[in-house]
């Protein structure tokens, strides 16, 4: 399979990566390595790629029902039964060696971790989590974790996502960001020609823009479109019926 290893300004003990659409078993339209089991693929599929990927993780990891919310989930709130159901959009922790995932398939997926290794995060951030504030509460939900860090210790991951020449909303997003607690910069919102009422939109830069207000300014990646990258990644707005990609991050024990 093809796993991207996360090249970023990290301690060693931490650990990312990011799956790619290669390497599996899953079948047309799902090709190849799908790890989602809401899509409609088969199930033996699914549970054959996620036992090729988990050979590269230390643990199973933790896989979200993700609802496009601003909820993280904490480690005092996980029950200690695996198949109970977690309901969130951010997810944090200081365990060594519990893997978080997000999965999307253009949404932007941001993984966090402290500069002293001592505490990690990700979160889902597709339109309706950015605007709510899901990456602010995934930050804040490991600074109460790990009370001697401020934002300014945390840096951040935005990993691929639908690109600003890909990515055409209505009016309700363009809305939605005008009234939440960060107005955005009009540039991240570009008019589609003849098209009143719609607009090219910068993922990227909205959530960039967001981390910088609370205090986070070491942000990388940033730079691939999963709309335009068919070869490597899944996208919902290109192909429909499609399978999910995912991002992790664990501490090493």
């Amino acid at each position: 399979m093809n796993l991207i290893k996360l090249g970023w300004d990290t301690p060693p003990q931490i650990h990312a990566l990011i799956s790619t659409r290669l390497g599996g078993v899953s079948q047309p339209p799902y090709d190849s390595f799908n790890l989602a089991e809401h899509v409609g693929d088969k199930p033996e599929y699914v549970a054959h790629n996620r036992r090729l990927l988990r050979a590269h993780l230390p643990s199973e990891p933790l896989w979200l029902k993700q609802i496009h919310s601003s909820t993280v989930s904490t480690p005092a709130e996980r029950s200690n039964d695996s198949n109970v159901l977690i309901v969130a959009d951010g997810i944090v922790t200081t365990k060594p060696e519990e893997v978080l995932a997000i999965m999307t398939a253009d949404c932007l997926p941001v993984l966090f971790a402290a500069n002293d290794g001592s505490v990690i995060g990700a979160a889902h951030a597709g339109w309706r989590g950015l605007s709510s504030g899901v990456l602010e509460n995934t930050v804040d939900a490991m600074l109460a974790l790990c009370p001697h860090l401020s934002s300014v210790d945390i840096v951040a991951y935005m990993g691929p996502a639908i690109g600003p020449s890909s990515y055409e909303v209505g009016e309700d997003v363009f809305k939605a960001f005008q009234e939440s607690s960060l107005k955005p910069d009009l540039k991240d919102f570009v008019p589609v020609p003849n098209q009143h009422g719609k607009y090219l939109v910068n993922l990227y830069s909205l959530a960039r823009a967001r981390l910088n207000l609370v205090g986070i300014h070491r942000v990388d990646g940033g730079g691939s479109c999963t709309y335009l990258d068919q070869d490597h990644f899944y996208s919902y707005r290109r192909d429909g019926i499609t399978g999910r990609f995912a991002s992790f991050i664990w501490i090493e024990k």
